[in-house]
């Protein structure tokens, strides 16, 4: 199932947008974060050094201890007024890494996930249950949009209730079941027990 017009590109044309985007996003965060402006200037190379997504390699790292560093705002390169959503990592090793979104972030992230969901096999009309969180964890919420955008059925079911979960499967019997891995395994090794 073709979801967007960038999967049938040919190598060269994906290549084209690809580096499109990619001296969109270094112009952006180079003009609006002071963070990147500085650790760009560092490699004393400057937006214009980025033509291709070749270039990639020419560009730094950013450690988890930097956006620990720059908690809550420092890396974000849009105002405020355009924030639509914040999602965070849990923090058990430190401040937690903060991730903006605009509206225009979550619909993209949205058809990421729909595609994902589709080369996965899910489709319109089929049940998905999901089991991720849905809190500051992006993927909870980042897997409900995307299987709504799919058109699938979808089933906000979020973590934990192990029981529950059993139940709600068993009833619906959904065609994809999302969640952390260790979790799945934990509900399907319940579900094996109740059967013996």
């Amino acid at each position: 199932m073709i979801l967007h017009d960038p999967e049938t590109l040919s190598l060269s044309e994906m290549q084209l947008l690809q580096s499109s985007r990619l001296k969109e996003t270094v112009k952006k965060v180079f003009q609006h974060v002071p963070f990147y402006r500085q650790k760009i200037s560092n490699l004393t190379i400057t937006p214009l050094d980025i033509q291709t997504i070749d270039d990639i390699h020419k560009l730094p790292f950013t450690t988890k201890k930097e956006l620990r560093e720059n908690y809550p705002f420092g890396l974000i390169a849009i105002p405020r007024s355009q924030i639509t959503r914040l999602h965070a990592s849990s923090g058990t090793s430190g401040k937690p890494t903060v991730v903006a979104y605009s509206q225009e972030d979550i619909d993209m992230w949205s058809d990421i996930v729909a595609r994902a969901i589709s080369m996965a096999g899910g489709k319109k009309g089929d049940i998905l249950h999901n089991a991720y969180g849905y809190g500051l964890f992006t993927g909870g919420l980042g897997l409900h949009y995307g299987s709504e955008k799919l058109g699938m059925i979808t089933v906000p079911v979020s973590g934990g209730n192990t029981d529950r979960q059993i139940q709600l499967i068993q009833d619906f019997q959904p065609t994809v079941i999302c969640g952390t891995p260790s979790y799945i395994l934990n509900i399907a090794d319940r579900i094996d027990r109740f059967r013996y």
